[in-house]
């Protein structure tokens, strides 16, 4: 597989123009309609969580609804189909078990409950096939007739097939909350891809599939974008997009030729509310990408298409937001930035200006009557109410492992007035640049169970925070945030995550034989769900449900310290190994403690292996080493910035070392910033790493923990190993 290089180079020039608001939209809910002719203007088929869907077209500036259903259940998914071969200008929307089909006209066609025990999470359209999945369930329907299903062990992200115009058959592809994608043939599976990160969203390259119809595009929920081209005997990973940069989920993907100049561009909306503009060119194949065009709206971007809108003959980005506003990102044939202005009279403006602002005057004059209307019915004495209004919140809470911390995410209908966090285990917060919010901290007593309380103050029509934190592995518990929107009368929801045990580490696929591992083995008379369930406590990424089989198999990596973990259970057994002695340690603590609930007896056996913790120590020394040198350079830095301000000419006196800190003082202090209480973090694996070690064979060592920190202190990694290697206390 080819790492992508990407290259900054922003060469189009996109102003932004809104349509409409719609309810909260859901992910991939809105598509252009094909357009009838070269360069003509395409309709916006949207679909919002109130159950409504709508077709409009712009018109001289102005709106034109073609049709617009009534308020149902929640539509979770928009797809366009048609006969192969044909125009695909058939809608097709999921709602809970139903899929109804709508001609371009809003005639309904088709009315189809599927039957499924789930409710229908994604879905595709392949000629007369229409394949649907729930959270862990596929089904495939040729014409409304059930003909294929599959059980997958993990929950479904998205599902697609390959282009069945050009390979002839229907080949559908999962993507996977483990990080795999699925080919399925009929009922069964035809090949495990494996990708390095979980995949959320999949679309054919280039609209087609490629010049083969069987390439597929990626998206994960760390931001990167990958290639892979799907035979029917094998695999070839072409390319994955990663320069190092962390940035937000994707949800929505299109490929579209936004300079007319033959070469398609990738479009990709992200969680965090980016809209990215990629070339797919020649140089793709050779490991080179070109980011075309970059902006952000604040808010995810649940679904992106190219196409021609506003204007006949000038190409846009058409996208859908969280909170449901429609708009585009209008491009000019001649590189110069577009506006419905420039292509409406004078006269025209100044007529709809005056309709608008009477239209303004007319929801103002609505709202305050409706005010009015409450604040007489809550003071009723008869028949008072005080309705406290429901609002939808989009939270998610993701591992990054660059930087192995968690993002949180909470993104909100209407304005957020202040966010409340609260947790019961100890929980670092850490600077997020993109988050304007003021926080302020309030004094907590962790004899109490609390061990963090913060309040983040929203900025003026802010819908979404992000939040980064930083767990402790060994400490469990629950983090929870209380959102206040700025609505009235004064509402609060709770949100609540859970703080897992080995909350850093994530899952993957490779496990590496030749590492040194310590091994924990447990026997007992348990049985494989409940064994499953102990595994769950202690780990993220594990399937709500217990994969078929008779034995279970998992393999994590730890994102803070790459050490490794690989999990094996049965039915009344289970082995677990790994190069930290500490994480054979927490799993045994918290097993046992699990058993111990359901009384039910475990044998136990602990086989240590003393160079595991030398390993260990070695992969924890170039971060130790970076750590120390920073905090270093940032403690010299005041004393340096003294010098600085009273003898200037001792400045020239100085070492080039020291000059070089000076330089480099906003870079040093930000990396510094970013990173609260690394180096203590450090030092606290280290100091557990010696106690576990040490207590596996019966030594109790606390009394030398003040004599390892001094050693940390002036820190020499021989001198560490040698520490390590002492028995007695």
């Amino acid at each position: 597989m080819i790492p992508f290089s990407v290259f900054y180079i922003m060469e189009m020039e996109l102003s932004r123009v809104d349509y409409t608001l719609v309810g909260i939209t859901a992910p991939q809910t809105m598509k252009l309609l094909p357009s009838t002719g070269t360069g003509m203007t395409q309709k916006v088929t949207v679909a919002d969580q109130d159950g409504v869907l709508q077709v409009f077209s712009v018109k001289k500036g102005d709106i034109q609804i073609g049709f617009k259903t009534l308020p149902s259940a929640g539509i979770s998914r928009l797809e366009l189909g048609g006969a192969l071969g044909t125009v695909k200008d058939k809608i097709f929307v999921s709602s809970e078990n139903e899929v109804r089909g709508y001609t371009k006209k809003g005639k309904l066609f088709l009315g189809f409950d599927t039957n499924l025990t789930e409710h229908i999470k994604s879905m595709h359209v392949s000629g007369s096939n229409l394949l649907v999945c729930g959270k862990h369930a596929y089904n495939q329907y040729h014409d409304c007739k059930d003909t294929n299903s599959y059980l997958c062990g993990d929950e479904i992200n998205d599902v697609i097939s390959l282009s069945a115009e050009k390979n002839n058959r229907l080949t559908p592809v999962l993507a996977c909350e483990d990080r795999t994608l699925r080919v399925l043939d009929r009922s069964s599976l035809l090949h495990n891809i494996e990708v390095d990160a979980i995949p959320t969203v999949l679309h054919l390259n280039g609209n087609e599939g490629g010049e083969t119809g069987d390439e597929i595009l990626y998206g994960t929920a760390d931001g990167r974008v990958g290639l892979v081209c799907i035979g029917r005997t094998e695999v070839n990973h072409r390319w994955i997009l990663n320069d190092g940069k962390h940035r937000g989920g994707i949800l929505c993907m299109d490929c579209y030729d936004m300079s007319g100049d033959g070469v398609l561009d990738l479009l990709i909306g992200r969680q965090d509310g980016t809209l990215d503009i990629f070339s797919l060119g020649d140089d793709a194949g050779d490991g080179k990408l070109t980011q075309r065009f970059s902006y952000s709206c604040n808010e995810s971007i649940t679904s992106i298409h190219g196409g021609v809108v506003g204007n006949a003959g000038y190409e846009e980005v058409v996208a859908s937001t969280y909170t449901g506003f429609v708009f585009g990102m209008v491009s000019s044939r001649t590189g110069v930035c577009c506006t419905r202005s420039t292509f409406t009279p004078l006269s025209d403006i100044s007529e709809r200006l005056e309709n608008l602002r009477m239209e303004i005057d007319e929801i103002e004059q609505r709202v305050n009557r409706e005010r009015e209307k409450y604040q007489a019915a809550t003071q009723d004495k008869v028949d008072g109410l005080s309705a406290i209004p429901f609002i939808a919140i989009n939270d998610k809470m993701t591992l990054c492992r660059e930087d192995a911390s968690y993002s949180l995410v909470l993104e909100v209908q209407t304005p957020i007035d202040n966010v409340l966090i609260q947790s019961d285990v100890p929980v670092d917060l850490l600077d997020v640049e993109r988050n304007s919010a003021v926080v302020s901290y309030s004094a907590c007593e962790p004899a109490s169970g609390n061990y963090l309380l913060a309040t983040y103050r929203c900025q003026m029509n802010t819908t979404r925070l992000e939040l980064k934190l930083r767990t402790i592995e060994g400490q469990h518990g629950t983090l929870r945030t209380y959102v206040t929107p700025l609505v009235q009368p004064k509402c609060c929801q709770v949100r609540q995550y859970k703080i897992k045990p080995l909350s850093l580490h994530i899952r993957c696929h490779s496990f590496d034989h030749q590492r040194p591992y310590n091994i924990l083995t447990l026997k007992g008379a348990f049985s494989l769900g409940e064994i499953h369930t102990w595994v769950s406590f202690c780990l993220p990424e594990i399937p709500e449900k217990v994969p078929t089989g008779d034995k279970v198999t998992f393999t994590f990596v730890s994102t803070f310290l790459d050490t490794v973990l690989h999990c094996s259970y049965s039915k009344g057994e289970a082995e677990f190994k790994s190069d930290n002695i500490s994480t054979i340690s927490i799993l045994k603590d918290i097993l046992t403690k699990e058993a111990t609930k359901k009384k039910i007896k475990l044998d136990l056996l602990c086989a240590v292996n003393d160079e595991s913790v030398v390993h260990t120590l070695q992969l924890l020394h170039p971060k130790l080493k970076v750590q120390l040198a920073l905090s270093k350079q940032v403690s010299l830095l005041e004393a340096l910035r003294e010098l600085e301000t009273h003898d200037a000419e001792s400045l020239e006196c100085l070492l080039p070392e020291y000059k070089q800190i000076l330089k480099n003082e906003k870079e040093l202090l930000t990396q510094y910033k970013r990173q609260p209480a690394h180096l203590d973090r450090l030092y606290g694996m280290i100091t557990d790493l010696y106690i576990d070690r040490h207590k596996f064979k019966g030594i109790n060592v606390k009394g030398k923990v003040p004599q390892l920190i001094e050693i940390l202190d002036k820190y020499d990694l021989q001198n560490l190993l040698d520490f390590f290697q002492q028995q007695s206390v």
